[in-house]
């Protein structure tokens, strides 16, 4: 049976804000960090743009593998990669 993966929300589902961090633990020993955190860039992209982001540095940033690996064409893959730099260019100067 496969177990359901967790993923971190990124968006409030009452209002649709950004969502923050406020608390941090250690599983070995009871410290906790409490306050308010920006979650981290590659964090705030949706799962499918994080594989994307790892799947480009595994093929070295060679859209040409990406493209055969994915199944897709080379103009596709690039288009993908010019829409996730626009997205994070708009997150940086948020």
């Amino acid at each position: 049976m496969d177990t359901l993966k967790k993923r971190l929300p990124l968006k409030c589902p009452s209002c649709d804000a950004s969502l923050k961090v406020g608390r941090l633990f250690c599983e070995t020993c009871p410290t906790e960090v409490c306050g308010s955190f920006e979650l981290p860039l590659l964090a705030k992209l949706t799962e499918k743009e994080q594989q994307f982001v790892i799947d480009f540095i595994k093929s070295s940033g060679s859209l040409k593998d990406m493209s055969k690996n994915m199944g897709i064409s080379y103009p596709t893959v690039r288009n993908i990669l010019d829409d996730l730099i626009d997205k994070l260019n708009n997150m940086e100067t948020l």
